[in-house]
């Protein structure tokens, strides 16, 4: 049995570095792809498309901080951006005035719209059309659990 601090064995070492290259690559095409069709970052798209499948297009910050699992200093920058852009409005919370909602406007809703079908684009392209269905399988069943071990109880 080995120690969770030995070094990595070869085959731990290669699945490894190939998620962080991948990751890595996936995320620049994505970034590049981005600002290229909606003068947006990666975070920002996140937040807009949080914001967009949520009831009313609203969520509160903190929920929203959590939904897209950035801090609430992280978030309340992208927000700031997004809000001076025109794309999201914050308002005060009337039954609890610890709490901000943020909302997506039109614009945001708009914006979104333009970037969506070239980020499914490059999705498509740099993962899913790689992959078979089975190994599409493998890797969500994969990522979920490691994503569930790390969000924790």
């Amino acid at each position: 049995m080995t120690d969770a601090g030995d070094a990595l064995e070869p085959r731990e070492l290669r699945a490894w570095m190939a998620f962080l290259a991948a990751g890595h690559l996936l995320d620049h095409e994505i970034e590049h792809q981005l600002k290229r069709d909606g003068g947006l970052s990666h975070p920002e798209f996140e937040v807009l498309v949080k914001l967009h499948g949520a009831e009313g297009g609203r969520l509160r910050m903190s929920d929203l901080a959590r939904r897209v699992m950035v801090s609430k200093s992280r978030l309340t920058y992208q927000v700031t951006r997004l809000e001076r852009a025109g794309l999201v409005e914050r308002s005060a919370c009337e039954s609890d005035r610890r709490s901000v909602w943020a909302h997506l406007t039109d614009e945001g809703a708009a914006a979104l719209a333009r970037v969506r079908p070239g980020h499914r684009r490059v999705v498509r392209e740099a993962l899913i059309e790689v992959l078979t269905p089975e190994e599409i399988d493998l890797l969500g069943d994969a990522l979920s659990r490691v994503a569930d071990r790390l969000r924790g109880p």
